[in-house]
């Protein structure tokens, strides 16, 4: 096996089989204390695939943060191949103040590439481009639903890149969607350079799941060890994902008070009352109606809705019972996802 190369991340060389903790500065506070972006960098001695895998890019989604907490701990690493480059949080901004965005309320996952003159997201995300991303062969970003909303565990990924849907298999989340790339998007910069992104999506911002998190530590490992960066091991078969036909939000018909709310995983048909959106005298109720046989896999959390707002996530399959048994081996893995 052919020895591993150094790495430079913002300034400070990484040698191989050393493992360093790297602070990349990014735009101070108008306090004017220092800020920095916490990054590991964990260099193999023998030669191996570049990997970043990162987190809260939306400051307020905390699984990811966990996620990779739990897999610098792992002692397997100290067998690495190639490097693995961990960025816990990316925008610390957001991180700091418990929002998604940055102070400039913007959304760092639509100002990727970026621009060193730019806003103070575009900075940021230039500065990740820069430091992160030019250097890796292969990237997991790892995210959550928004405030008040869950997602249950997916990989979204570009199918149509062959090794991209290889590794989104083997990652070993329930169910997988075929997502369309947006502008301005981190997956979006890794398109254009050509090598293989996935993005977890599981749980809600500001929340720890444990199920999500086990879920997502299990998968990044499963893609190190499938990428030859750490050594076999003897595990159980994993869950054979299912790939989503499609997904459509169902919105509230009216405005009103929510109840009755089918869980994160249900298998729903064609029909079926999802909840009741009601007044809060109990005059009137109507029910929210799944539009075809499938999963649901998003939630609105609040009990709160004006007539509009996406209350449901629903996944559509080719075989909606064997995606229902997927969930329900995943969730027999994993346990139940926190409601």
């Amino acid at each position: 096996m052919a020895s591993n190369k150094a790495i430079k991340v913002a300034g400070v060389e990484v040698l191989p089989g050393e493992r360093t903790a790297v602070n990349i500065p990014i735009a101070d506070l108008y306090t004017g204390t220092s800020l920095s972006m916490p990054v590991k960098v964990y260099c193999g001695k023998q030669a191996g695939p570049v990997l970043f895998v990162s987190a809260a890019v939306h400051g307020d989604e905390l699984n990811g943060v966990e996620i990779i907490r739990r897999v610098m701990q792992q002692k397997a690493l100290r067998r690495i191949r190639g490097t693995l480059i961990a960025v816990p949080v990316v925008n610390v901004h957001g991180f700091l103040n418990q929002s998604r965005y940055l102070p400039d309320r913007r959304d760092l996952n639509r100002s990727f590439p970026g621009s060193a003159k730019g806003s103070i997201a575009s900075r940021m995300a230039h500065t990740f481009i820069k430091e992160i991303v030019s250097k890796a062969d292969c990237g997991i970003d790892l995210h959550t639903g928004a405030i008040n909303r869950s997602n249950f565990p997916q990989i979204r990924a570009n199918l149509q890149d062959a090794e991209t849907k290889k590794i989104a298999r083997v990652f070993g989340a329930p169910v997988i969607l075929d997502a369309s790339i947006r502008d301005g998007s981190l997956r979006s910069c890794a398109e254009e350079r050509g090598f293989p992104m996935l993005v977890y999506e599981a749980g809600e911002a500001l929340r720890f799941d444990e199920m999500s998190i086990k879920a997502g530590l299990r998968g990044v490992l499963r893609v190190m060890r499938h990428l030859e960066m750490l050594p076999p091991v003897k595990t159980k078969a994993v869950i054979e994902p299912v790939i989503a036909a499609s997904t459509s939000w169902v919105r509230a018909p009216v405005s009103g008070v929510v109840s009755r709310k089918v869980k994160l995983g249900t298998r729903v048909v064609e029909g079926q009352p999802l909840a009741v959106v009601g007044d809060p005298l109990g005059e009137f109720q109507d029910k929210v109606i799944a539009p075809f046989d499938g999963i649901v896999i998003g939630r609105n959390n609040l009990p709160l809705a004006h007539e509009g707002d996406a209350l449901f996530n629903v996944a559509e399959f080719k075989s909606v019972a064997r995606a229902e048994t997927r969930v329900e081996e995943f969730a027999a893995i994993h346990g139940e996802q926190e409601d």
